[in-house]
């Protein structure tokens, strides 16, 4: 226990470097973090370092295990897989994939053009930008351990159900002719050397962190503000736990947004520690990684308007329902 501990501690939460970053706060800007803009600062020093150390981290540790399966052995596996054996596959795939929706986006037309179900897809579709494995830690680090692992359960639940109902419907004619035409290449990653493995892990977190890196600042900057300067009587008045419509409010206003879950993560802390809601504040991360405005115009050039009208509708009463769930369950883990 006393381990355990101390990796959470120390690895994840890094107490060391918030202490850091304290003595830094105070020594040069001459601040005490218990006033607003030194604890301000000292939130949105340590939680971008934090952030960029753990995500640096995960990400080449994931490219290097992503290495093994390339786009054409992928759909080789999950072609062995029907029903919903296919959707928990790719739902489960969607988590060790560390892409925004729109770079899922040209996987999911891959996978598609390649023969497999297109709720198979879907399913990956839903999970990719909602769940990964970098998450789980960067959730633990934020709240815990029963928070991070019942995000990713009910965010692969989500994604398989998502999948199943489409794969049911049968909606292939509502996908635009040109994606089956697009077929996936064997590049040749299997075969690559544990030299050429680990630069295409170290390319990778190169790519996906220039790709994030101001989302990150953003969302930091966000939390920041909110955590100190936004009166929390006004959030409990919007966002509070005793509002019904408090979930409604938080998925739409994160779908005009543009971000992936590094980004929202910090806003979510920081709305947390205001009192708003546990699923409230999940509830907006799942809308910004999954329903952004600039994704779906992205899928729209892919699947006609029924499919993703339907696409919509689901992934929305999902995270409605989720989002309530963890609001009347979420004592049980904190």
């Amino acid at each position: 226990m006393f381990i355990f501990e101390f990796i959470n501690s120390q690895l994840l939460k890094m107490d060391w470097l918030s202490n850091l970053v304290r003595i830094f706060v105070e020594d040069v800007f001459n601040l005490s973090i218990s006033t607003k803009l030194g604890n301000s600062i000292h939130f949105f020093i340590y939680d971008v370092i934090k952030i960029f150390i753990l995500l640096s981290i995960l990400i080449f540790s994931i490219s290097y295990i992503q290495s093994f399966f390339p786009p054409e052995r992928t759909r080789r596996i999950l072609g062995r897989f029907n029903g919903i054996k296919a959707n928990i596959l790719a739902a489960l795939l969607g988590t060790v994939t560390p892409f925004c929706s729109c770079s899922s986006i040209p996987l999911f037309i891959g996978f598609t053009s390649a023969g497999l179900p297109i709720g198979v897809t879907f399913s990956f579709l839903i999970s990719s930008p909602l769940v990964d494995l970098a998450s789980v830690i960067l959730l633990a680090s934020i709240f815990n351990w029963q928070i991070a692992i019942s995000y990713v359960v009910v965010g692969i639940i989500l994604a398989v159900i998502g999948g199943g109902i489409i794969s049911k419907m049968k909606l292939e004619k509502y996908v635009e002719p040109f994606v089956f035409n697009n077929p996936v290449h064997n590049n040749g990653e299997e075969d690559l050397s544990i030299k050429q493995r680990l630069e295409f892990s170290k390319n990778q977190v190169i790519d996906i962190i220039n790709k994030v890196w101001l989302y990150i600042l953003i969302g930091v900057g966000i939390g920041a503000a909110i955590h100190n300067y936004i009166p929390q009587s006004f959030i409990s008045a919007v966002l509070g736990k005793e509002n019904w419509y408090s979930v409604i409010i938080a998925s739409f206003v994160g779908i005009p947004m543009y971000a992936d879950i590094f980004g929202t993560l910090p806003i979510a802390e920081a709305l947390v520690a205001k009192g708003v809601g546990l699923g409230t504040a999940l509830a907006f991360m799942m809308s910004v990684t999954a329903l952004s405005f600039p994704s779906m115009v992205m899928l729209s050039k892919v699947v006609k308007k029924k499919l993703l009208g339907l696409f919509i509708v689901i992934v929305t009463i999902g995270i409605l329902i989720i989002g309530y769930l963890f609001n009347i369950f979420g004592y049980l883990l904190i």
